[in-house]
Order: structure tokens, then C-alpha cells, then sequence
């Protein structure tokens, strides 16, 4: 097997598509996986599942990243790549994701 030599733009780029699918299943969006196991989408659990599989996805690319040094936090805002350095998809990312100073200001 000849030795592949991947760039720092290959891995930018599955990190930015593996955000992009981890951001459609929080917002429970079609995705790649509605497509594998289109029968499950009729079960409340399928979207629970679908955002835990695009989450695992994403904290396998960002940990691709940090073995081979390629910075990747810049893709994301401050308290996304805190949770992701958590690793746990608790329900504070599943509800705090998208959250900016904006909308902390607008929380009663």
C-alpha cells in the first residue's frame, strides 16, 4: 500500500462537512443517515440516535485532527469547541449550540 499523503485541507474540509451534519441532525434536518434507515424515521428515538451518530462523527474528525497537529477550533465558535473538548453531547449542547451573547442578552 503506497503511503498517502492527505492535506490540511482534506481534514478541514471532512471537519466543516461532519459540523454541517452534526448542525442538520440538531436541527433535525434531512441527512445522509434519513437515507440509511429511511423506516426509522417514524420513531422519536431515530432523532435522538441520528444526532448521537453525527456528534460521534464530529468528535472523530476533530480527534483525526489533533493526533496529526491540525488546528481545527477556529470552526468554531468559543463554547462549541468547549463542548467538544468536553467530548459529552449533554443537553447543554444540544440546547446551547447555536447560542451567541445575542441571545444569552434575550434569556429571562
Amino acid at each position: 500500500m503506497e503511503n498517502v499523503n492527505l492535506s490540511v485541507d482534506f481534514f478541514l474540509n471532512k471537519l466543516e462537512k461532519s459540523k454541517i451534519h452534526f448542525e442538520r441532525a440538531l436541527d433535525c434536518k434531512h441527512t445522509e443517515f434519513d437515507d440509511l434507515y429511511p423506516y426509522m424515521i417514524e420513531h422519536p428515538q431515530f432523532f435522538w440516535y441520528k444526532r448521537y451518530v453525527a456528534w460521534s462523527e464530529l468528535l472523530t474528525v476533530v480527534k483525526l485532527c489533533e493526533e496529526i497537529e491540525i488546528s481545527w477550533q477556529e470552526l468554531f465558535e468559543e463554547h462549541q469547541a468547549e463542548y467538544i473538548s468536553k467530548r459529552v453531547m449533554s443537553s447543554k449542547v444540544l440546547d446551547c449550540w447555536y447560542e451567541t451573547n445575542d441571545t444569552r442578552e434575550h434569556v429571562g
